[in-house]
């Protein structure tokens, strides 16, 4: 399974590809797009086309996005909407179905704590995907929405398997 993950932002968005094939996983490319402080309308179209191309370009099977409710003021609660608004908009022009997973669940997935600080899960993403060197904090957190999607598809689908056998059983 290839999974595209993304830490939406209107100033910086972070998008990472991993593949996991029989519990490994493996980071394919990774980055930032860094729309800047210009245009909104401007900004979230240049994060609307990055990610189409990412999407094109690594042919992930699905689309993993963080889910924030909380944002500093009001102002931001309404920018990130937006920029989630365009990832979900590439993903469905990509034709990818989309999971949606919060801040909490993404920590405790791959950190095993729901309350874990960001360096953290950068550590915890260098561990993961055995890389040597430090990503950028958006970059990371985008590698561990993926991480955390296919961690938990492999987890439900290994849960769907046992309760099969235990309904075929005589």
């Amino acid at each position: 399974m290839r999974v595209l993950g993304v830490d939406p932002g209107t100033v910086i968005t972070g998008w990472g590809v991993i593949d996991c094939h029989r519990g490994q996983l493996r980071r394919v490319d990774s980055g930032t797009i860094r729309a800047g402080r210009g245009s909104l309308p401007a900004r979230l179209a240049m994060i609307y086309a990055e990610l189409g191309e990412v999407a094109r370009t690594h042919a992930p099977d699905a689309f993993s996005l963080e889910r924030n409710f909380l944002a500093r003021n009001v102002q931001s609660a309404f920018r990130l909407g937006e920029a989630r608004g365009v990832a979900m908009a590439a993903a469905a022009l990509a034709g990818l179905p989309l999971s949606e997973y919060t801040p909490a669940t993404v920590k405790k997935t791959v950190t095993g704590h729901g309350g874990a600080r960001k360096s953290q899960v950068q550590d915890a993403v260098l561990r993961l995907l055995a890389l040597s060197h430090r990503l950028a904090v958006d970059e990371a957190d985008a590698l561990a929405v993926a991480a955390c999607h296919a961690l938990r598809m492999r987890y439900q689908s290994r849960v769907g398997a046992a309760l099969s056998r235990i309904a075929e059983a005589p």
